[in-house]
């Protein structure tokens, strides 16, 4: 991106709704309850021709102790020292408040660049905020609304000068480009932590990071949204995506939690690999299953970490009691890393990317046609279909349909009578035999002919 821009304002102006107006995406979480964004939120910002990346900050509370409220802040800080301009928010229909004037003469003592926007000016309800804002000092505010989109305009005029100067490209050279740069085969690797709350999601972020990138402390549940950063490890580009804690739903009572849980199901759904963390403490609980065959049900690739390993005090005895409720609990992924380390420390870091790297290219294996059909007449030999209302099932055909996760077209005479134990061979047998550890197999029966065979 050209420029960066940091949207600043205090709780409940519409930071948010207007960060998802200008990346035209729903990223990040909306809602009526103030302080709804904790953590700084980065995406790519566009309007019109301008292209410029865009961080969403959580609303500007005056604390500097070591509250929740400070480390909130203090991330807003960053933010604004890594921005070339920032974009004061305030809610022009609730007019100018004494919080929204502290924080004018805040930024106006720093070095950023400051453009003030009155949002909700739809119709007329904002018309007395947007002139009291000039009260503030920072220049004629520019009206907006981020939820109807208007005033897009004036906030272009207004960024335009921050852009530097650059080549005459079309708009639809520059989409071509983009779409040339999703399919390359180094495209950046998608990782999503999740976990139940207060397993050390972030605090594991931070530390693969190398820098306090995430809101962290002993608070449970304090992110509440998906948060996307772009990493490198070992020359290759990672989008690491920590999330929201998962808790059982009969627990779930506040819609903004529900809200929270949906953002980090849909992080798994669009992520390649799942870092499943657990509490070394408390491993393997109902919900961690639960959240586990989440995971293998999308199809994703899936590690199991054991945080907080550095307070455990018999790690042998853990680690044995682990991967036998592994093994009874989710044979459907027989072989999944499980990788003990601690976030705080550091202890047993640099086991967590190498397995993932490891993982994903399992993931996306794929097994040629002759080998295929060698195997499934060995294994059919060894243990043949049974028999299904007097007459033989016949295994006529199997081909790899696709990767991400392994998935295999068996044809066969009569798919509707080819019991589910029969395929759970079949499929274990696959596993073993070609090597997929740990990542979802689906082997999926069909009825037809075998293309190869004579007419």
């Amino acid at each position: 991106m050209s420029f960066t821009v940091a949207i600043i304002g205090r709780p409940n102006v519409g930071k948010s709704t207007l960060f998802n107006r200008l990346v035209g995406k729903r990223l990040a979480l909306v809602d009526d309850t103030p302080g709804v964004t904790r953590d700084r939120r980065e995406g790519e910002g566009r309007i019109a021709d301008l292209r410029f990346k865009v961080i969403d900050t959580a609303g500007l509370e005056d604390a500097t102790d070591d509250s929740l409220e400070a480390r909130m802040r203090a991330q807003t800080d960053r933010a604004l020292d890594e921005s070339d301009v920032a974009l004061l928010l305030i809610d022009a229909r609730a007019g100018l408040t004494p919080l929204d004037e502290h924080f004018a003469g805040w930024l106006r003592s720093r070095r950023t660049p400051t453009l003030l926007v009155a949002n909700k000016c739809e119709g007329r309800g904002g018309e007395a905020g947007l002139l009291e804002a000039f009260a503030l000092g920072l220049g004629e505010p520019i009206p907006v609304s981020a939820e109807h989109g208007e005033g897009m305009v004036d906030l272009y005029d207004a960024l335009a000068p921050f852009a530097p100067e650059r080549p005459a490209d079309s708009p639809e050279d520059e989409d071509d480009e983009m779409s040339a740069e999703d399919d390359r085969p180094d495209r950046p690797l998608s990782l999503a932590i999740v976990g139940r709350p207060n397993t050390g999601k972030s605090t594991l972020v931070n530390r693969l990071l190398g820098e306090e990138r995430m809101l962290t402390g002993p608070e449970a549940g304090i992110t509440r949204d998906s948060i996307a950063v772009s990493w490198r490890f070992r020359g290759r580009e990672i989008r690491l995506v920590d999330t929201a804690g998962l808790r059982r739903k009969a627990r779930i009572t506040e819609r903004l939690e529900g809200l929270s849980a949906g953002d980090t199901l849909r992080a798994i759904r669009y992520a390649e690999i799942v870092v499943l963390l657990l509490d070394a403490r408390t491993p393997m609980e109902k919900q961690d299953l639960t959240i586990a065959r989440w995971i293998v049900e999308e199809g994703r690739a899936l590690i199991i970490a054991l945080n907080k390993w550095d307070l455990i005090e018999d790690p042998r005895a853990t680690l044995a009691a682990t991967k036998d409720r592994l093994e009874t609990s989710l044979p459907q992924v027989r072989g999944v890393p499980l990788i003990p380390l601690s976030a705080l420390t550091g202890e047993g870091l640099g086991k967590l990317l190498p397995a993932a790297l490891k993982t994903f290219e399992v993931w996306n294996k794929r097994v040629g046609t002759g080998p295929l059909n060698r195997w499934l007449g060995e294994a059919e030999a060894r243990h043949p279909p049974p028999m299904a209302g007097g007459r033989r099932i016949r295994l006529r055909y199997i081909t790899q349909a696709k990767g991400r996760p392994p998935t295999f077209i068996l044809f066969v005479s009569r798919p509707k009578d080819l019991p589910d134990s029969y395929l759970r061979y079949l499929t274990n047998d696959l596993r073993e035999t070609f090597g997929f550890p740990g990542v979802p197999v689906r082997l999926i029966p069909r009825k037809g002919k075998n293309p190869y065979s004579s007419k």
